[in-house]
This record gives C-alpha cells, structure tokens and sequence, in this order.
C-alpha cells in the first residue's frame, strides 16, 4: 500500500495540508466572513477569490503553562490607581498606525486574523450547501450509471465470449507464417528433383520433402494463442439530465436598482449550477411585452425597455419544455425574477398558467420579487401567493444583502432521507 502525502508549498511557504486544515477547521467563521464579501460585491467580482478576516478570538487556542506552584507571598509597591485584582484595559488605538479594526465600545482594538482565500477555495465555500431541491434520486447528474461498451479484443476471457470468427482468422494467420517458408522449400526441392537422374539423389530430395510435409501437418490448426474474446468495458453515463430556465422582467418599471439585484441572483445562480453539476443546461428568457430567449451576454448585459406582461415569459418556457426538453427526460426548473407590477388580467393567467401547465412538468420554480418597498405586496405576488404547491417557492429581495440569503434558502440540501 502506497501513502501520499501532500507537500505542496503555496503562498508565504505554508504547506496546502495545512492550509487545508485550518479551512476545515473554521469553516463556519469563514463561510460567514465570505457571505459579506458577497454582499458588497461587484456582479463582475463575483467568482474572484479574496482575503478574508476571522476575529482573533474564534481561532485563538487554549493553552497549559507550567507555574512555581504552591503557595507565595509577594510584596509590591503601592499605587494610587490600582487595587488587587483589577484587570487593566486595552489601550486606546490611536488611528493610522495600527493594523487592526476596531471592535466593541471604543475600550481598544482587537486585530482580525486575515486569510487569503484562492477563486477555487472561495466558490467551493459559497455553494458548499447548495444543491437543485427536488431530484428524482435515480436521475442526479452527478451520479452516472454505467454500461457495457464493446472495446475490442482480449486474448483471455470466459468461454461465452469467445469470437469464433476472429480465433479462426489468427489461426489461418499463424499456420500460413509458419508454413510458407517449408512450402517454398518444398518447391524449390520439388524443382531440383525434377531435373536430378541419379536415383539415390532423387530418393534423398524425396526424403526431405516427406520431413517438410511432416513438419508442416504438425502445425496445429488451432493453438491457444489464437484466441480472441470479445471485450467489453464499463464506459459512465449520465442517468438524466436538468435544465433551468432564467425567466427576467426588463420592463420600465423595474429600475437599475431592480435589474442590478435580479442580475445579482441570476449571476449567482448561474455561478451555483455551472459549478456543480456538469450535465444542467440553462435557458435565458427576458421579457417585457413580449419574451424572447437570448443568450448569456444578452440576457445580463443587452440594454430593453417596454411594458410588462409576464405571461409572455411563461408561455415561452412551456414552448420550450415542449419542443426541447421532455420531462421524461429532464429535471426541469424554473427560477423568475420581476418586480411584480403586473396589470389586468395578466397577473391571474399567469397565475394558471404556472399552477396548471408549467409546474406539473417542473421539479422545482422559484419565484423572487424585487418590490419597491418590503411591506408592498404586488398584483403578481397577491396571484402567485394562492398557489399550493411544493414545488414552488417566493420571495423576496430588496437590498444586496439578501441575495446570497435567499439563493441559500431556496437552493438548500434536502435532509437525507
């Protein structure tokens, strides 16, 4: 048995087992430290790693120290400002000179530990407890099933996979390099014979050819080295596959401050599935009046602007699911982001349209409204709220700080059953 250890160096001569360690070790301090980040981050800085600060008091150690021991008189010199058993504050930090932030009421400084995190690192943090909710078990992505594939040829193997055909070639192949060199001698005796007319000559060339003639009936017709069974090999497949549609409102009505939040969730969402499952396939849709599917740099970047029909959206997605993705096939999901303001008729035939076509064919959708006011409750969220259904999900997002929040509630690991 092998045993590999890793000592890689990496940043500041520090062995990557180690580094490794500490992450393990105070996961939760920097998973918290990493969620911050988020929060205060670009769309464009989103998949970066970055440093990170840990209080000095979450990765401080217990320690044993040896003392005199027993019993000790001492004697100190008075003072005017101290009595036995005070404890003495920190110092006030002066500001400019020291290396810390500042914590608590103003009594001193307390420096944070601060640890470089690399992009792997910082994104294997950030999704660690994501996964899509809802997978038939047997269809995950990521476990692949697997199947027999023919791989050619094996001189070893049992009996029922013996190729006839293909040990009966190998077998002509050997006879014929081993006897064509006695038949051409043979020939070339046969030729000399012919023209000899000493008898006794005659008698010993036909001696030889009857020893070639011999040696030639010895070759076996089928020799074990002439077999050839059929191999086979187990070669991983996909079970199922997924697919989630992005559904966006780019309306009037939702403000640069609404689309910067929308495209917050979808960059991280987008960031969660591509990371974390290799087989899920996105759709991008965006509508105003009408819905369109576009592609990636479309969807986050290209500049629209119109009135508002969601429904549009929606029947887009169930053309789609129709025409490319049969759920019998796929996972399907559906993740939509708007603002609401919806007009008409338009918020209850989405309504059904959700409730009665789209999400019998989903595994999971979830809905995130960006309201003007967190108390305010939208013509869509008053339709989309009387939906009764596990496999959909609302809510909403008002500030940078709850994106990351709600992509982690809606897309938390399911208890294991």
């Amino acid at each position: 048995m092998s045993i590999v250890i890793d000592r890689r160096l990496n940043d500041r001569n520090k062995s990557a087992a180690n580094r490794a360690r500490f992450i393990r070790r105070y996961k939760e301090q920097i998973k918290r430290a990493v969620s911050d980040i988020v929060a205060r981050r670009g769309i464009t800085d989103m998949e970066k790693g970055g440093e990170v600060s840990i209080p000095t008091r979450d990765i401080k150690e217990p320690s044993f120290r040896h003392g005199p021991g027993g019993d000790h008189e001492y004697v100190h010199p008075g003072n005017h400002s101290f009595n036995k058993g005070d404890r003495i504050p920190r110092p006030k930090s002066q500001g400019g000179g020291g290396g810390g932030s500042g914590e608590g009421d103003g009594e001193g400084s307390q420096d944070d530990f601060t640890f470089s995190l690399s992009r792997e690192e910082f994104m294997n943090l950030f999704f660690d407890d994501l996964e899509l909710p809802h997978l038939v078990r047997n269809f995950v992505t990521e476990i692949k099933d697997f199947k027999m594939q023919r791989a050619g040829y094996t001189p070893s193997g049992v009996p029922a996979n013996l190729s006839v055909p293909r040990s009966l070639r190998n077998a002509m192949a050997r006879r014929v390099a081993l006897s064509a060199p006695l038949h051409r001698e043979i020939a070339a005796l046969e030729a000399a014979e012919a023209k000899e007319d000493d008898l006794v000559v005659r008698a010993g060339i036909e001696t030889e050819i009857a020893a070639l003639k011999s040696r030639i009936a010895r070759v076996p017709f089928l020799d074990e080295i002439d077999l050839r069974f059929r191999h086979r090999v187990k070669v991983p497949q996909p079970i199922s596959r997924a697919v989630m549609f992005c559904l966006m409102d780019v309306s009037a009505s939702m403000t640069e401050e609404k689309k910067d939040l929308a495209k917050r969730f979808f960059t991280l969402l987008y960031l969660f599935l591509s990371r974390k499952y290799e087989k899920v396939e996105i759709v991008f849709i965006r509508h105003t009046d009408n819905a369109e599917e576009v592609d990636e740099q479309r969807f986050f970047h290209d500049a629209q602007s119109g009135g508002t029909v969601v429904q549009s959206a929606l029947k887009l997605m169930n053309e789609i699911v129709t025409e490319r993705y049969p759920p019998a096939g796929y996972n399907i999901y559906g993740a939509q982001v708007s603002d609401g303001d919806a007009f008409g008729a338009d918020p209850e035939k989405s309504r059904a349209l959700l409730a009665d076509q789209i999400l019998p064919l989903c595994r999971y959708y979830a809905y995130i409204e960006v309201p003007d006011d967190a108390d305010h409750t939208s013509p869509l969220s008053y339709a989309y709220a009387r939906i009764e259904s596990p496999r959909f999900a609302m809510k909403s997002v008002t500030s940078r700080g709850d994106v990351y929040p709600v992509l982690r509630e809606l897309f938390k690991k399911e208890a294991n059953i």
